[in-house]
């Protein structure tokens, strides 16, 4: 399964959007543009789909409340919607709706306005319903996080549910407890991120580190070997072994490998790891700009190698990444700024940047240039 198309309104900084999303979808814009949000969309959907540690209202209270995920642009219709449309491969193909709209009552508590489902145009639910009429206490659920009501489209929060995360610090896979003493699960920021990386099947994980070695040799030529062990407390550590004069003294922990391969090391695992759709915020970050420009086809040839067809969506700055030409125009969404929200535009729609783009010119060249600050040349001038 896949997600072929997202439409939201009022959300965060968007006022109204609709994209249509690829095997891989390229966002770029200016800081606080709206990337990061526009990535949250999906891990919002994730999160109300979770029956346990999560469902509608904690992902609503995590984010602030709706007062902090309303788009401040909004005007006559001020609930919050988000609509997504999922293929599910096969013959026929399916074509899944899920689409929820959401505000809040009279004493700010988060409430369903409306919740439909719909498999090929065939309404599987349509709240609100007789039942919610008769209890409206029910509109603080979704029937998504509900096993009880959504048996008719339960595929759509499976798939929802398979959604990853992926912004990896290395100062938390270093010292996780010095951040967060207790235990934490499924942590996108890294501080559980080794004890996953062990508890994967030891045929699975050690398949995994034989692939990743040779992609971090290129990245730290002196890399030997890789593994993941467990300490005399039974703390996981990623341990590499690199060359050095004396045999054993070439060993290193987390501890001591830098943020650039902490990061690398997290990206392929990641690209390795799962089989939805994975959101991953920057990913240049710290990473030789060689590195950073194998990143598209690196993606192509995991997936490649792994026989799956994965949906990876990114947020970036890095013109080198971009700079890539086989990045197609309906891989790519900049984020323009405006006095009523951010606009998302799509270079497949634009029809002098796709022939720009089919005529060898690349996204670095062509799109990157609309999604920078209009006034960034400026910055010098202001302190003379």
């Amino acid at each position: 399964m896949y997600i072929q198309k997202l439409s939201l309104r009022n959300w965060r900084n968007f006022q109204k959007g609709d994209i249509k999303i690829s095997d891989r979808l390229f966002v770029i814009g200016p800081n606080a543009s709206g990337k990061s949000n526009l990535l949250d969309t999906f891990r919002f959907l994730r999160d109300i789909s979770m029956a346990k540690g999560g469902g509608f209202q904690q992902a609503v209270d995590v984010r602030g409340g709706i007062s902090s995920i309303r788009c401040l642009s909004a005007r006559r219709n001020p609930d919050i919607e988000l609509t997504v449309e999922i293929v599910e491969e096969g013959s026929p193909q399916n074509v899944w709706t899920y689409s929820l709209g959401f505000s809040q009552d009279n004493v700010r508590r988060p409430v369903v306005k409306h919740e439909r489902a719909l498999l090929n145009g065939h309404v599987l639910l349509d709240r609100p319903d007789e039942h919610d009429e008769s209890d409206p206490a029910r509109l603080s659920q979704t029937a998504l996080e509900q096993v009880n009501e959504n048996k008719k489209f339960r595929l759509i929060s499976t798939f929802l549910q398979s959604i990853s995360y992926m912004h990896v610090l290395p100062q938390l896979v270093r010292d996780p407890q010095a951040f967060s003493p207790r235990q934490v699960s499924n942590d996108p920021y890294g501080r559980d991120f080794l004890q996953r990386v062990n508890n994967t099947p030891t045929n699975i994980k050690e398949s995994r580190l034989k692939k990743i070695l040779l992609a971090l040799k290129v990245a730290a030529p002196q890399l030997k070997e890789l593994k993941v062990e467990r300490d005399d407390k039974g703390i996981p550590h990623l341990v590499g072994l690199f060359e050095h004069w004396r045999p054993q003294a070439g060993h290193q922990r987390e501890t001591e490998f830098s943020d650039g391969t902490l990061r690398f090391f997290a990206l392929l695992w990641s690209l390795f790891d799962g089989d939805g759709p994975l959101l991953m915020e920057e990913p240049e970050l710290s990473l030789n700009s060689e590195i950073v420009r194998q990143i598209p086809q690196l993606i192509e040839q995991i997936h490649r190698a792994r026989k799956i067809r994965r949906q990876v969506i990114i947020s970036t700055h890095s013109e080198e990444m971009l700079l890539d030409s086989g990045l197609a125009a309906d891989e790519v969404v900049w984020l323009e700024p405006s006095r009523e929200g951010t606009i998302l535009r799509s270079a497949a729609d634009d029809k002098v940047v796709a022939e720009q783009l089919k005529g060898g010119l690349t996204v670095a060249d062509v799109v990157l240039p609309k999604a920078a600050p209009a006034r960034a040349r400026q910055l010098p001038l202001l302190f003379r």
